[in-house]
């Protein structure tokens, strides 16, 4: 009995200890019984917890910058181009609310891709081998059809050509993103992220733009002209040289890999960005930079020590939506 006592008082002293008061944000949802108000479903966010309260200080660090008019820096992984946020970047794109973007090879030549043919949504679990019979390339759940690629060579090689007799005619050596700027002149679709860009002078840098379709135009156009250059030192200096002297460096990362690192990387020649966020699903544990956190960024002088910054644990399809239903699209 007296061992039965003790137990029962060890165990509460363990288990119903007194605790600190706490003070701060109390966590609670949207009410429903207010009816539907997106706007304030959005809001409460901020007081929900887990990645809605990552994604309501994303929004808030991004309106900040958009006030504090931050030189803003979109960067985003192929993927996000081959699903519907294409038109969201279209969109941001079009209308000014940034001011360089940094994507895959990818990134450029789906956009293009859009405006000869659709995807269409498709399934994760669709065979392999049945795709590859019928001509159907697998993104996910999203399906290109093959045709669409054999349209963007036929799209692509004049205009390769033009920058070749060019360089014959000048000795001008085209970057990555001076064939970029072409690439949106020429398809003149008001659809194109990269039409806009050329249409609004927004630098698109690809610093991995042989690592695709437009890699395989290049390599096949080089049969025909082995003597056809690409400057990708040049457009590392170009951009890097946007940083220098900015008021404030503002950066918006879907993703990671390679966008995500250049675009850091040319931060660090400014001692770092004041405003970050990241939305992607990469973790740190194997030492990654695509896993890699804002602040292991300020570790590396990439992003500034006292910077505004978040990093949202999430599927951007869902998220960035979002974020630009409550910042740039809702700037008056």
């Amino acid at each position: 009995m007296e061992n039965q006592k003790n137990n029962e008082k060890t165990a509460r002293e363990n288990l119903l200890r007194e605790g600190e008061t706490l003070k701060g944000t109390a966590i609670k949802g949207y009410d429903f019984d207010k009816g539907i108000d997106y706007k304030e479903i959005m809001g409460s966010f901020s007081t929900t917890g887990f990645q809605a309260s990552h994604l309501s200080k994303a929004i808030e660090i991004t309106n900040k910058m958009i006030k504090d008019k931050a030189f803003i820096y979109l960067g985003y992984t192929s993927n996000l181009v081959s699903s519907g946020l294409r038109d969201i970047f279209r969109y941001l794109v079009k209308h000014k609310k940034v001011n360089v973007v940094v994507t895959t090879a990818g990134g450029i030549e789906e956009d293009i891709i859009k405006c000869l043919g659709d995807f269409v949504l498709g399934d994760f679990k669709a065979q392999g081998a049945e795709l590859r019979k019928k001509g159907i390339n697998r993104i996910g759940n999203i399906f290109v059809s093959n045709s669409l690629y054999v349209k963007f060579e036929q799209f692509v090689q004049p205009i390769l050509e033009e920058l070749y007799q060019e360089q014959k005619k000048t000795n001008k050596i085209f970057t990555p993103s001076d064939i970029v700027w072409k690439l949106g002149e020429k398809i003149n679709d008001e659809k194109s992220i990269y039409y806009w860009a050329w249409k609004n002078n927004i630098r698109v840098y690809c610093p991995a733009l042989t690592d695709g379709a437009i890699g395989d135009n290049i390599y096949f156009f080089k049969f025909k002209h082995p003597d056809f250059i690409v400057d990708v030192a040049e457009d590392a200096k170009r951009l890097n040289d946007t940083t220098i002297g900015l008021k404030k460096s503002g950066l918006m990362i879907l993703g990671s890999g390679v966008i995500k690192h250049h675009i850091l990387n040319a931060n660090m020649l400014r001692n770092g960005a004041d405003y970050a966020v990241y939305i992607n699903t990469a973790q740190e544990f194997d030492g990654s930079d695509s896993g890699a956190t804002p602040d292991e960024a300020v570790s590396w002088g990439k992003i500034i020590p006292n910077a505004e910054s978040i990093k949202v644990y999430g599927d951007a399809t869902i998220l960035f939506p979002i974020l630009v239903a409550s910042t740039f699209a809702s700037e008056k």
